[in-house]
């Protein structure tokens, strides 16, 4: 994530606020432009202390603290808050708290869906598969008792907000033997699955990406179940980005493209803060150090020798502070040629 400025008085200011703390403007992202928008008191916007004649909508979900971006004209809510079709319960404890931390990881996932410029359809009679979200709530008076579970189908993500849960995140994270865990992974995850659909299926790309994550006509279900009761195939580790991608090509697909996204948006927020690790020169002999946009790279080669330099140092930081790994991955050269084809994929190469 990039840093952004104030519009009104160019004090830096970051993603998820929603008032600059230099002259106490609201803010607001407008998601056509990438920008962070100052506003008046009478919701007029703002530019280098003169009102602009525009009065930028916020999105209905502003109202709960739960959204800062301002919605396109005509619409009640923002780019990624209409793919919502089920939202919580807001007059129950905690609800409100965890659906404001699933809004903020939800919206940086949309960030990265807008500099990558992918196609983002909402769900409706012409577009039955259009991507949407359910936020839910575990309940042992539906689905027969069973907890909610987080998954995509046909373009519908479901989400249980107990996941916005630190502690019930770490439970379960710790229970399913997995070394990372986090909001903004499963939403990076689950849209790998929508964007399999789009860009892989729908695409004209079965054939290129099952030679490379291997047949996805595999029964999902039994491996699945044969992946929870004898655990991944041994050596994983070699081909595979983590235990879980060695279930099934389509969750190969889903934790690699989490994965180029997670290394993108990261770059792209260590370059912003001038976090640079041995900054390498690109086949053009322009430095990347000065030059360097993660979400327009030429090819996967460039990201690596980015990103495994920076994640050796901040992994070497975080194990002086007693803490665990950030980025606690192998990239092998089976896992670096599966994320060449997310970023020819992504780039429409």
């Amino acid at each position: 994530m990039r840093l952004f400025s104030c519009t009104n008085c160019h004090n830096t200011v970051y993603f998820d606020n929603d008032r600059c703390l230099a002259c106490q403007s609201r803010l607001a992202f407008r998601a056509e432009t990438l920008e962070m928008v100052a506003l008046g008191e009478d919701g007029q916007g703002l530019m280098d202390g003169q009102p602009t004649g525009e009065s930028p909508l916020l999105c209905a979900n502003a109202a709960q603290q739960a959204c800062n971006w301002v919605a396109d004209e005509g619409e009640t809510f923002c780019r990624a808050c209409r793919h919502n079709l089920v939202i919580p319960d807001l007059s129950q404890p905690d609800n409100l708290d965890n659906w404001r931390k699933i809004e903020q990881a939800k919206h940086v996932l949309f960030y990265s869906l807008l500099r990558f410029n992918l196609p983002l359809e909402t769900r409706d009679d012409d577009h039955p598969e259009g991507l949407a979200f359910e936020f839910l709530v575990d309940d042992p008076a539906l689905n027969d008792g069973q907890p909610v579970m987080t998954g995509h189908d046909r373009g519908l993500i479901t989400l249980n907000i107990a996941e916005a849960s630190d502690a019930e995140r770490e439970a379960r994270r710790v229970a399913l033997g997995e070394p990372f865990r986090t909001l903004i992974g499963h939403f990076r995850h689950e849209i790998g699955h929508y964007y399999w659909n789009v860009l892989v299926r729908d695409g004209g790309r079965l054939n290129e990406c099952r030679a490379v994550f291997g047949n996805d006509e595999a029964d999902y279900g039994e491996a699945l179940k044969r992946h929870y009761a004898e655990g991944p195939v041994a050596g994983w580790e070699q081909s595979y980005i983590s235990a879980y991608a060695a279930s099934h090509p389509w969750e190969d697909f889903a934790e690699c493209w989490a994965h180029y996204v997670h290394m993108v948006d990261a770059l792209e927020t260590a370059y912003a803060f001038g976090l640079k690790i041995n900054p390498a020169i690109d086949e053009d002999g322009l430095d990347l150090a000065l030059t360097f946009d993660p979400y327009r790279a030429r090819n996967v080669r460039t990201l690596i020798s980015a990103w495994v330099p920076l994640t050796v140092a901040i992994n070497s930081i975080n194990r002086s502070m007693g803490q665990p790994d950030l980025y606690p991955f192998i990239l092998s050269e089976p896992v670096i040629a599966k994320l060449d084809f997310i970023h020819r994929l992504i780039c429409g190469r």
